[in-house]
This record gives C-alpha cells, structure tokens and sequence, in this order.
C-alpha cells in the first residue's frame, strides 16, 4: 500500500518514513486481552528510547492481531469503541505524569495522548473501513508518530503548507471521496486532535472524547 507508486499512498512522511527505514514495528495481541495493553505499553517505551534516532519520519506501526469473530462481527463503531478502550487501559500502565506543556483535556486544542512523557498523533485503520480505503487495513493497526515529527509540518511554514496541499490532494484520489472535515492543523483554534486519530468512514464525528485518563487515575487513587 504505502510504496505502490501507481496508486500513491497519500501519506508523504509515512511513505518516506517506511522507504527510509525510519519506522519501528510491533506486533501485538488480542487487543481485547490486557496482556496485550501491556505489551502495547512495553512497546512504547522501547520505542521512546531508539524513535529520536531512527530519522526525522520516525513512527511507530502497531499491528494487533484481529481474530476471526471481529474480522467478521466488528463495523467500525465497534473499532472505534475499540480503539478508545485500548487508549484508556494503556494509560494506567503509564509510569510518568503528563507533561506539563500538553493539556490534559481533549477539548482543549493543544491536547494530544501522551506516553511515557511523549505526546504522539495517532492514526487507526481498521479491517472494516470500506469507504476511506486510506483508514482500511487488514488487521487492527495504530501508528503512534511523535509530536516533534511534525515540528516543520505546520501552518507556519512553507514547508508544512505545501505539504499538507499534496496530501490532501492525494487523500482525495486515493480515497475517492472529499477528505475528512475534521482533518485539520494542531493548534488550530477548531482542531481536536482526537477526532483524526479514528476517523468515520462517512463524514460523522463524536460529540465528546472517549478518553478517560484523569477519570481512570482518580478512581485507581479511590481503591
């Protein structure tokens, strides 16, 4: 998918990134299974320790394995409850406070998840996403890209803006439908970072942020 120069892969830095050989991979289980959140949760340490020295496109790409029952039975807001469930479990395996710089609240739009001290932007593509053949995959997948991967990828640079007109462009060929409303810049005063980290295969958007960290360290702080 991502090195096909006939039917280009919208995403630049995932494709310069996977020919570079500046991403990491991991495989993990059943992501229903708590043995897998934490084996989610180990992988993202190791990862913090070697992604500043993998290239300027480092990304971490986490394959889950995806039994037959979702494979058959998941639609995507299934994924997406998935998804959402598998960000609030791996959180309470986080060992480090959040950093300060990053608001701990989804609506505000400087918040982004945050792992070991390190914020990442987070991208799912599922088994079930038919329309948005860029959010498909044949398993459950999760890239976990570092905050400071986009530092030149902004809408202050030339840099940033010219990029973001070729993805878009690309993202309507490959897809074959207009992008995503929510597909915005980080830090832009409309932007919420969480709502393009699991896209709907139609243009729908939640109304409120599944993530439940500070809800999740109060009641472990009540036992």
């Amino acid at each position: 998918m991502i090195a096909d120069d006939e039917n280009m892969y919208p995403c630049i830095p995932a494709k310069y990134g996977f020919l570079s050989n500046n991403l990491r991979f991991s495989f993990v289980g059943d992501p229903r299974e708590e043995s897998s959140i934490k084996e989610l949760a180990d992988a993202l340490r190791e990862y913090r320790k070697c992604s500043r020295h993998t290239g300027k496109y480092s990304s971490l790409a986490v394959f889950f394995e995806t039994p037959e029952d979702m494979l058959k039975d998941h639609d995507v807001e299934n994924y997406r409850e998935l998804f959402w469930s598998v960000l609030n479990k791996v959180t309470t395996f986080d060992e480090k406070e959040w950093p300060d710089y990053i608001p701990t609240d989804p609506s505000n739009n400087k918040w982004e998840f945050c792992f070991n001290g390190e914020p990442y932007f987070i991208f799912c593509a599922t088994p079930a996403h038919k329309i948005r053949k860029s959010r498909y995959f044949p398993s459950l997948f999760m890239a976990f890209q570092p905050r400071w991967v986009f530092e030149e990828m902004n809408d202050s640079t030339a840099y940033g803006r010219k990029m973001k007109k070729v993805i878009r462009r690309r993202l309507v060929n490959y897809d074959g439908i207009p992008g995503h409303p929510d597909l915005k810049w980080y830090g832009q005063e409309d932007n919420f970072e969480w709502k393009q980290y699991f896209l709907s295969d139609d243009n729908s958007s939640p109304s409120k942020c599944p993530f439940m960290r500070m809800k999740n360290k109060l009641s472990g702080l009540l036992k």
